[in-house]
């Protein structure tokens, strides 16, 4: 069971759907006493990955001066990490794309993170939508070798605060506690 748990949000809405199903974790997490640091990538100034190898270099640091290393550092003790991201265009976010690839960054040296989950929100009625987001999670979760602790999908969500009383908030906190 994971006890420090780092969560990166990647919805451009603040307080948006994505927010409260990604809150709605921290609190299952908090409430069985884990600690957990959510960043807000779409609020932060991250640079997408130059492929330079720089961090290869440097163990784990990377080249570009941005706020990609609070949460680089944050990682560097987590034993679990949460992606969360709304569906737009078939995909995760823009921001949040920019920080999952800039984990790159810590192939370079073993860090504790085991396990990995995922939490989606989609306007769409159906999870068809989400198949490369979550293709994506699983070809990381294969080639770091994370366990994959459970996908949430939230759909048919359009306003902001639509998924308020949804099973899918209950589902995320159940995540949160188990994880």
């Amino acid at each position: 069971m994971s006890k420090n748990i780092v969560v990166f949000s990647g919805s451009p809405r603040k307080g948006g759907n994505t927010d409260i199903l990604a809150a709605a974790f921290v609190n299952g997490a908090e409430s069985a006493g884990k600690t957990v640091r959510l960043f807000r990538v779409a609020d932060m100034q991250i640079g997408g990955c130059k492929g330079c190898n720089h961090c290869f270099e440097e163990k784990g640091v990377c080249v570009q001066k941005d706020d990609m290393p609070q949460i680089l550092d944050a990682l560097r003790i987590a034993d679990a990490i949460v992606f969360a991201s709304p569906i737009y265009y078939f995909s995760v976010s823009a921001q949040i794309k920019l920080a999952i690839d800039r984990t790159y960054a810590l192939l370079s040296i073993k860090t504790p993170v085991k396990t990995v989950a995922l939490l989606l929100t989609c306007g769409d009625s159906g999870t068809k939508v989400a198949e490369g987001a979550v293709a994506m999670y699983k070809n990381i979760c294969f080639f770091s070798k994370w366990k994959d602790a459970g996908i949430v999908i939230a759909t048919n969500l359009h306003e902001p605060g639509e998924i308020e009383g949804r099973d899918e908030l209950e589902k995320a906190r159940v995540l949160g506690r188990e994880i």
